[in-house]
């Protein structure tokens, strides 16, 4: 059953079934109906029928003539996903460095307390929302709202692939590292600084995973 929030209905639906998708629960291959999604979620068919909807022009699900297919994640769209990041991420954290407020250095470093919190307790599913928050404060605070909008869903994408990275390495006390590095130089509003160390995270990033995958 679905915790209500004050999102509408069918906000809440679609980033359930996103995210059990972008997390594994329901398996790239699988076939999911509008009747079995109703029964787990607890909802009508209609928010369920708008939710896939999305999914699809999301390209996360595509619909076959045996029924609802997920799609996922493939090794194909991590690669890609990774080309825009090292593409437009560096840019976008120099351009921070130039916009960001006092208060979003605060929360910044509120979120980098509690990643440290977390990481102590071997909480990867923390962690990792933690990392997203990161990365969302400092996209928001560059000013540009288009390539915003297009890195935040890509990072967002890449959930399932993080939390792997951070569950079977000693990355976690690395991706810390890499983190503070970064907020210290958004400190200074050194954006050559930020955007090198940018750079390094999503190499660093990537090579790990891939070295995970062998």
């Amino acid at each position: 059953m679905i915790d209500y929030k004050s999102l509408s209905l069918a906000n809440q639906v679609f980033e359930t079934i996103e995210k059990n998708i972008l997390d594994g629960v329901y398996n790239a291959g699988e076939v999911i109906s509008e009747s079995k999604l109703s029964e787990e979620l607890g909802v009508s068919r209609t928010p369920i029928r708008e939710a896939l909807s999305r999914l699809e022009s999301e390209r996360l699900i595509s619909t076959t003539p045996s029924g609802t297919v997920v799609l996922g994640i493939t090794p194909q769209d991590v690669e890609d996903m990774f080309f825009i990041k090292k593409t437009l991420e560096p840019v976008i954290f120099k351009l921070a460095a130039q916009n960001i407020s006092e208060k979003a250095l605060k929360i910044l470093k509120q979120n980098l307390d509690q990643q440290e919190f977390f990481a102590s307790k071997n909480d990867i599913e923390n962690l990792r929302n933690l990392d997203t928050e990161f990365h969302d404060i400092i996209y928001n605070e560059s000013g540009r709202r288009v390539m915003s909008a297009v890195l935040s869903p890509v990072h967002h994408k890449l959930m399932k692939f993080r939390k792997t990275s951070l569950e079977k390495s000693n990355r976690p006390s690395h991706v810390i590292e890499e983190h503070k590095a970064i907020y210290e130089a958004l400190c200074q509003r050194d954006g050559e600084k930020v955007s090198k160390l940018m750079m390094d995270h999503v190499i660093h990033a990537y090579e790990n995973l891939k070295k995970e995958d062998k």
